[in-house]
């Protein structure tokens, strides 16, 4: 915006004075026709012929905007790309529960596989975690001693799409207990799991069977991998059974024996301990030759206030259970949810979700449940409607500045109409470059818009002045689109110039393509398009 403003005011005032300074007079006969080569010549007959043929012209024109939005159709859809750092994760689960020194001997495993594959420099593994947040687009994993997270480090970036099915396929074969999943980064914000269906509900019985219902569907689908739910599994606990009278008549509560327990197996946090700038905690817990043997419950002393000594546990117990429980249960709004996630192995989300979104939508949910769709579905939708919420107000605030211009509903109706065009050159070119529309492409179109406003409101000016002159109103819609041909032109060549450099770039090419492509099909419509458009809406007759 700032340099569009400072271009304006460079334009009306520095560059006539350099022009008085550096450009002189013509050479030729006083009076020549500037547009009276062979070119210009051509390009105006075939302009009076379109004119002449003018609802034929439209409806070739309507046509070709048809199959352009129905090629769309055919264009990928995606938030942001793919980054291409040359670095990507590996997310490596077992299943829950699982102790963090059989994390840490898989992790080595994989490890020296990684780093024995031809381009990998580095690997840094982090047990029972996610990694420091080192990038804004990335999410790390909450604490969890059945995860681990590998970073891999290439030589090469072009290498990692190779890497990426070696590595998943290797360890899928040769780790059956674990689900292992190789991740990209992106450009844009991510997290694991593209693909996210949320329920909603009080059960958590009820939840995990909705969410095994969707789970299923997903993992039926030939390109969805990582399947899971972010409860993952239910977990194998030992459970004393409290004797409550007993346990009363020795003045012992339930908090007593959290804390003996605690202390006999996990740790019980004492005090902290002060080091400079860090607090150390303090954990009271039993040697570990004790804390890996669950028979030495049986044998803890515990206080007893009543008696005033420690007696053994076993007397306010009257035995042990055996259960499965959740160790996870997420929440949003003190409401408690299970997400059933997936990633597209190979493309983009949108297509999986379009195959398995009807599937999962229809599974019968019981009254006082609900299903959302979350991960790249809701943060698109959201990134969008916060453009479509503003777009309205300054779309309308353009129509008035265009009509304020030329006080003539006809003549902005001219100008408006062509500006859907620039659709048939976005479509060609996205589907030719094979690149996704996501947020970068939206952002381009939008500017796109405004591109091509420019270019028809220069000719549609220019036919009114040559239409105030003595000639013929056909004379003057022709001959303003002949002498406007070359400006228009290299004002469009120079934008699709300007945004070539962008093209080999991951983030911004999606985003170049659609103004190149876009404006160059637009610009060549433009110059046939509001001459035809101007003749019909004003009843100009052809010769």
């Amino acid at each position: 915006m700032i340099s569009l403003l400072l271009s304006w005011l460079t334009a009306v005032t520095i560059t006539p004075l350099l022009g008085t300074m550096f450009l002189k007079a013509p050479k030729g006969e006083p009076g020549a026709d500037p547009y009276g080569g062979k070119f210009y010549r051509s390009f105006g007959g075939f302009l009076r012929g379109c004119i002449k043929v003018r609802w034929l012209t439209i409806a070739v024109v309507l046509t070709v905007f048809g199959s352009a939005l129905y090629g769309f159709g055919y264009v990928s859809q995606s938030f942001f790309p793919n980054s291409t750092r040359p670095q990507f994760m590996v997310d490596y689960w077992l299943p829950q529960g699982t102790s963090i020194e059989r994390s840490d001997a898989d992790a080595q495993r994989v490890e020296s596989y990684l780093m024995g594959l031809d381009g990998v420099t580095h690997v840094a593994s982090v047990i029972g975690q996610g990694a420091m947040r080192f990038l804004l687009t990335y999410t790390p994993e909450k604490l969890n001693s059945a995860y681990t997270q590998f970073l891999v480090e290439v030589d090469d970036a072009s290498k990692i799409p190779a890497l990426y099915d070696e590595i998943q396929d290797h360890l899928s074969e040769n780790f059956e207990d674990a689900q292992p999943q190789v991740r990209l980064f992106i450009l844009g914000p991510g997290e694991p799991g593209k693909i996210q269906a949320k329920f909603f509900g009080p059960d958590p019985n009820v939840l995990r069977n909705l969410s095994a219902q969707a789970e299923a569907i997903l993992a039926s689908h030939h390109d969805a991998f990582g399947v899971r739910n972010d409860w993952r599994d239910r977990v194998l606990v030992l459970r004393p059974v409290i004797d409550e009278q007993q346990a009363s008549q020795f003045g012992i509560s339930r908090q007593d024996i959290n804390n003996l327990l605690l202390q006999a197996f996990e740790g019980l946090p004492i005090g902290v301990f002060r080091e400079r700038d860090e607090l150390l905690p303090i954990v009271l817990r039993a040697p570990q030759d004790q804390r890996i043997d669950a028979a030495s419950i049986r044998n803890l002393q515990i206080w007893s206030p009543a008696v005033n000594r420690t007696i053994p546990f076993r007397q306010v117990l009257t035995g042990f259970e055996t259960v499965f429980e959740d160790e996870i249960i997420q929440r949003i709004n003190r409401e408690r949810v299970i997400t059933a996630l997936g990633d597209p192995r190979h493309g983009e989300a949108p297509p999986l979700l379009n195959d398995v979104r009807d599937a999962v939508e229809a599974i019968e949910l019981p009254e006082g449940y609900r299903l959302e769709w979350w991960g790249e579905y809701k943060s698109s939708g959201e990134a969008r409607a916060a453009l479509a919420g503003s777009i309205p107000v300054f779309l309308g605030m353009m129509i008035l500045i265009t009509l304020a211009l030329f006080n003539d509903l006809r003549k902005t109706a001219v100008i408006w109409l062509v500006v859907p065009l620039a659709v048939i050159g976005v479509t060609v070119g996205l589907l030719a470059t094979e690149q996704p529309f996501g947020f970068m492409a939206l952002l381009g179109f939008l500017s796109l818009s405004g591109m091509l406003i420019k270019n028809a409101i220069v000719l549609v000016d220019e036919i009114t002045l040559q239409s105030q002159e003595d000639k013929p109103l056909l004379d003057a819609v022709t001959g303003s689109a002949v002498s406007r041909l070359r400006p228009v032109a290299m004002a469009a060549a120079t934008t699709i110039l300007g945004m070539a450099p962008l093209f080999p770039d991951a983030f911004f090419v999606a985003m170049a393509v659609t103004i190149a492509f876009g404006l160059g099909f637009a610009t060549v419509l433009t110059m046939v398009v509001v001459p035809v458009l101007y003749s019909t809406l004003f009843g100009i007759k052809s010769n």
